[in-house]
């Protein structure tokens, strides 16, 4: 790969995602059924634009039917020691048309469907491997139902709240995953205390980062393939919501990533960006616009430098065949 790589991830999960500290009655629900449209209007954009995307979606979201997410769902499952962790305790209806915020199978139609984008795994169950009660054995009966709710093989996987450890990536290689997002270089983004961010100065740290140059978050293509041969796509930068709270700082944050991709295609890198489509849910109309703003910026990038849209999986191909 003689060009820089321009990444983008998206964790599809709805409320599976949020469902331990958001009710599905709350009114951010509305914003999770938001996220839905957005994730069409966002597939278009890709399509138009010829720009790949990774999807890392939660398992569940593939059940047509209730029956069906059952019978997908593993029979070893995690015994978290916070008891609202489970996800197995979450009532759902009977299907997508009935209860769309925990059935999603005709939006995963979508993106199987579109040109460049390639579906990954967020686990099947939103699975924290950070959290006590978490073990290797179940977060691998998780895996292997999440492969079989996709139907086909699943390379890729991004961790739920960004919660990993060298004993769940020990097991990835024995479901088919070679391919993970890990979190960015540096202490700030270490995960080894569960749910990342819990301390205040550690996140106004990140919070920072989102604005101002912190750190340099170019992805070196040298530091992608670690020697157990898994593939790690670090995330560079998060987009963050729109939020009226932050308008002011959002030309910042905007720059801030404009910054890192043309870094990235002036020094042939790679550069992740990635969010939910939630994030999206409350605002989409400005927050597509700024997706559209980046998109172009993408092209620019493009054009004048040979930077290339790819997935997580075809940047470990590529940092494969660079280091054979």
């Amino acid at each position: 790969m003689a060009s820089g790589a321009f990444v983008l991830s998206v964790d599809f999960e709805l409320h599976w995602g949020v469902r331990d500290h958001t009710p599905p009655e709350a009114p951010y629900a509305q914003a999770l059924r938001a996220a839905r449209g957005v994730v069409t209007e966002t597939l278009r954009r890709f399509e138009t634009r010829g720009v790949a995307c990774t999807w890392a979606t939660v398992g569940f979201l593939f059940a047509r039917t209730r029956d069906e997410q059952e019978a997908l769902s593993p029979a070893s499952r995690p015994a978290y020691a916070d008891a609202a962790l489970d996800p197995y305790a979450e009532p759902v209806g009977s299907g997508e048309s009935e209860d769309p915020l925990h059935f999603a199978a005709s939006l995963v139609d979508e993106i199987r469907a579109a040109p460049r984008q390639e579906l990954a795994t967020h686990t099947f169950s939103h699975y924290y491997c950070g959290e006590p009660g978490a073990t290797p054995e179940t977060f691998r009966a998780d895996l292997r139902a999440a492969q079989k709710a996709s139907g086909e093989p699943v390379r890729s996987i991004v961790f739920p709240r960004n919660q990993s450890g060298d004993a769940f990536l020990a097991v990835l290689p024995d479901v088919g995953i070679d391919v993970y997002r890990g979190n960015p270089e540096g202490r700030l983004w270490r995960a080894e205390d569960g749910a990342m961010g819990r301390q205040l100065p550690r996140r106004l740290a990140r919070l920072a980062d989102s604005y101002l140059p912190v750190r340099d978050d170019v992805v070196r293509w040298d530091s992608v393939l670690r020697p157990d041969g898994l593939a790690d796509v670090r995330a560079s930068q998060f987009l963050r919501p729109v939020s009226p709270r932050l308008a002011p700082l959002r030309p910042l944050h905007l720059r801030r990533l404009r910054q890192g991709m043309t870094a990235a295609a002036r020094r042939k890198q790679v550069y992740h960006l990635w969010w939910h489509p939630h994030n999206f849910g409350t605002y989409p109309e400005e927050s597509l616009r700024d997706l559209d703003a980046l998109l172009d910026h993408f092209e620019r990038l493009r054009d004048r430098y040979g930077f290339a849209s790819l997935t997580m999986a075809e940047v470990a191909d590529a940092a494969r065949r660079r280091n054979p």
